[in-house]
């Protein structure tokens, strides 16, 4: 019976050691109603995060994960936002102008009155993502690109005519 427990033992100690790696490189912060100005979040794995009414003016995404993050009413104005993930995610009521958004994922996210002057959306992925008529529309008007991650183009994605 003790070898049957032992047996139990090393395989629950070996399936920690095999998962633990990738639940520690990952952070579940909140940053909400922060002031964020130029911050620098290139490359972290910040899934599930919240970032809502934060100020991430100028902020840095660059190729971040911030899958099923939390960025309702958040400013992100003249942010790079360069081939991050942010499927799954809540951006609505987010300010993207001048944001550049070239090659990000925004596949299934929630962009309900979100606001994109002068973004640029080359190569961005925003397939199922649910904004408004007149988002789509806009951001049709600019669309262009095929993203390098999922190979799909962003006409494409935004069902553009």
């Amino acid at each position: 019976m003790s070898f049957i427990r032992l047996a139990i033992a090393i395989v629950m100690a070996i399936a920690c050691l095999i998962t633990d790696p990738i639940i520690t490189h990952a952070e579940t912060l909140s940053f909400s109603h922060a002031q964020l100005k130029g911050r620098d979040f290139s490359g972290r794995v910040l899934v599930g995060s919240g970032f809502a009414n934060a100020n991430m003016e100028g902020a840095n995404f660059e190729n971040a994960d911030v899958r099923g993050a939390v960025f309702s009413a958040s400013v992100l104005r003249k942010a790079n936002l360069k081939g991050a993930d942010f499927s799954g995610g809540l951006l609505d009521q987010a300010d993207f102008a001048k944001a550049d958004l070239s090659n990000a994922l925004l596949v299934e996210t929630i962009l309900l009155r979100s606001t994109f002057d002068f973004v640029n959306i080359d190569g961005a992925d925003f397939t199922d993502a649910i904004m408004d008529g007149g988002q789509r529309k806009w951001l049709c008007s600019k669309a262009k690109g095929t993203n390098s991650k999922t190979g799909v183009d962003t006409r494409d994605s935004l069902e553009c005519d």
